[in-house]
C-alpha cells in the first residue's frame, strides 16, 4: 500500500490556495496536531485559510470524523431504566449572549423521563460556556470520568461534563479559534460541535442555531447552512438530528455573566424568570422528547410543579456543588442610567457580549481564568417604558479598571425611542 508523506506547510499551503484537502491530509494533520507533531502556529495558520478560503462538504465530514477519532466515543445504549433502554438525547447551541438555556434545559427533560449526556464547553469569544456558568456554583465540578458519566446517567438521568477525552482534537483546536479570530467559520463550527456531540454517546440530537448581531454567523443564510450542515454531520454519523433556527440579535433573557445566568436559570426553574428564556427552554424540551420518542409528558409542568427544580439539585449534587452557598458577584458595580424619558429601543447582543467579556466573564488567553462574578444586568426589555434616571444596566466585576473598555463595547448597542421596536420571533425555522 502507498502511504503518503504529509508536511504542516504544504497543508497550509494548499487551503491558503484555495485547494481541496484529502482525506489522508485532513486524517494526517489532526492526528499530528492531537500529538504534538504539528504545532500550534502552524494549526493557526491552516485555521485561518479555512476561515478565509472554507471547506467542500466532504472535507467538513472527514475533518469531523477525524476529531472524532482522535478521542474515545462513548457508547451508552446498554443502559436501562424500568427495564426498557434509556433515551438518550442532547442539545447544543451554537453560541450567544445570555444564553443559559442548557441550565433549565437538562432538567426539565430529566423530569419528563429522557437522559442527557451533554459535553459542555467554555466561553468562546464573546459568548459564554456552559461549564464556566455551572462552576461558578461552589463545589461544582465538571471533570467526570467515563464510569461517572455512566453512573449518573443510570442514577439521576443527566450528566454535564468537560470534553475531556472526546475529540481532544477538537479541544485543542476550540481554545485556539479563540484567541487567533477564526471563532465565525462556518466549517470549523460545525465539525467542533459535531464531533463532540458524536462521541458523547446521545441517540439524537437538537441544535439552537443563533442568527443574528450576537451569533457567530450573522446572515440568516449562513446560519441556515451552518444548521443544515450539522444535520447532515449528525445523521452521517447514526444521530437523529435536527435544528431550530433562533434569534440571536438581542441577549437572551436579563443576565449576561456566569454566576449572574446561574441566577437567572434558577427563577425559571422556579416557575418564573424572563419569557424569552422559559419560551426557548420550552421549545427546545419539545423537540428533544419528540426525538427521545417521549410525547406523554408536559414539560412546562415540571416548571410549575417543581419537579424540573428537583432533578436540578439532583445534578448539582452528583457534581459536587452546593446550592446552598451564595452565588458569587463582583465586587464592584456600575450603574447604566437613563438620560431621558421614552421607550427602550433594541440592545445589542454583541455589544452587551463584548462588555461581560471585558469585565472579565470570558478569557484573551487560552486556559485562562474567568471571574464568575463578573456580568450584566439588564434592568430594561425593549419596548418597556422608561423615565429619566432609571437604572437600565448593572456592570459587575472584582476588577474596577476593566468598567471603562466595558461601558465603551456597550457605548451605542441600546438606545431610548419614541417608539417601541419591532417584535421579532425567537424561534424563526426548524430545519431536519
Amino acid at each position: 500500500m502507498t502511504r503518503f508523506t504529509f508536511d504542516a506547510p504544504t497543508v497550509i499551503r494548499t487551503k491558503r490556495d484555495g485547494g481541496v484537502l484529502s482525506d489522508a491530509a485532513i486524517d494526517w494533520v489532526i492526528d499530528g496536531y492531537t500529538h504534538g507533531a504539528v504545532h500550534d502556529e502552524q494549526m493557526s495558520a491552516l485555521l485561518m485559510a479555512i476561515f478565509l478560503k472554507g471547506m467542500t462538504p466532504a472535507e467538513i465530514s472527514r475533518w469531523t470524523a477525524a476529531m472524532i477519532d482522535s478521542g474515545d466515543r462513548f457508547d451508552f445504549s446498554d443502559l436501562r431504566a424500568h427495564g426498557k433502554p434509556l433515551r438518550l438525547v442532547d442539545k447544543h447551541s451554537t453560541g450567544g449572549v445570555g444564553d443559559k438555556i442548557t441550565i433549565p434545559l437538562v432538567p426539565v427533560v430529566m423530569a419528563c423521563g429522557a437522559a442527557v449526556p451533554q459535553a459542555a464547553g467554555r466561553g468562546l469569544g464573546h459568548t459564554g460556556g456552559t461549564l464556566d456558568k455551572l462552576e461558578s456554583i461552589a463545589g461544582f465540578s465538571a471533570e467526570l470520568s467515563k464510569d461517572q458519566i455512566r453512573q449518573q446517567l443510570q442514577d439521576i438521568g443527566a450528566a454535564i461534563f468537560a470534553a475531556g477525552d472526546l475529540a481532544p482534537a477538537d479541544r485543542k483546536i476550540y481554545a485556539l479559534r479563540d484567541v487567533t479570530a477564526t471563532t465565525e467559520s462556518l466549517p470549523l463550527i460545525a465539525s467542533s460541535i459535531m464531533s463532540k456531540k458524536v462521541a458523547e454517546g446521545a441517540q439524537a440530537l437538537v441544535l439552537d442555531t443563533k442568527v443574528g448581531r450576537g451569533a457567530f454567523l450573522k446572515s440568516e443564510a449562513e446560519a441556515r447552512e451552518l444548521a443544515a450542515t450539522m444535520v447532515a454531520l449528525g445523521k452521517d454519523q447514526g444521530v437523529d438530528t435536527r435544528a431550530l433556527l433562533t434569534d440571536m440579535d438581542r441577549p437572551l433573557g436579563l443576565a449576561v455573566g456566569n454566576a449572574v445566568e446561574v441566577a437567572e436559570s434558577l427563577d425559571v426553574l422556579a416557575g418564573g424568570g424572563p419569557p424569552d428564556v422559559v419560551e426557548l427552554t420550552l421549545a427546545l424540551a419539545t423537540q428533544m422528547l419528540d426525538a427521545a420518542g417521549i410525547d406523554a409528558t408536559d414539560p412546562a409542568q415540571t416548571l410549575r410543579d417543581g419537579t424540573a427544580m428537583d432533578r436540578f439539585r439532583d445534578l448539582v449534587a452528583a457534581q459536587g456543588g452546593d446550592l446552598s452557598q451564595p452565588l458569587p458577584i463582583g465586587a464592584h458595580a456600575e450603574h447604566v442610567t437613563a438620560s431621558r424619558g421614552g421607550t427602550m429601543g433594541d440592545i445589542d447582543a454583541m455589544a452587551v457580549g463584548l462588555a461581560v467579556w471585558r469585565l472579565g466573564a470570558g478569557r484573551s488567553t487560552p486556559g485562562g481564568q474567568v471571574q464568575f462574578g463578573a456580568g450584566v444586568r439588564i434592568h430594561r426589555r425593549p419596548g418597556d417604558p422608561v423615565a429619566a434616571g432609571d437604572p437600565l444596566f448593572t456592570l459587575y466585576t472584582d476588577t474596577p479598571a476593566r468598567f471603562e473598555g466595558a461601558l465603551a463595547e456597550l457605548d451605542g448597542g441600546w438606545s431610548i425611542d419614541d417608539s417601541a421596536p419591532a417584535d421579532r420571533p425567537l424561534i424563526i425555522d426548524r430545519i431536519t
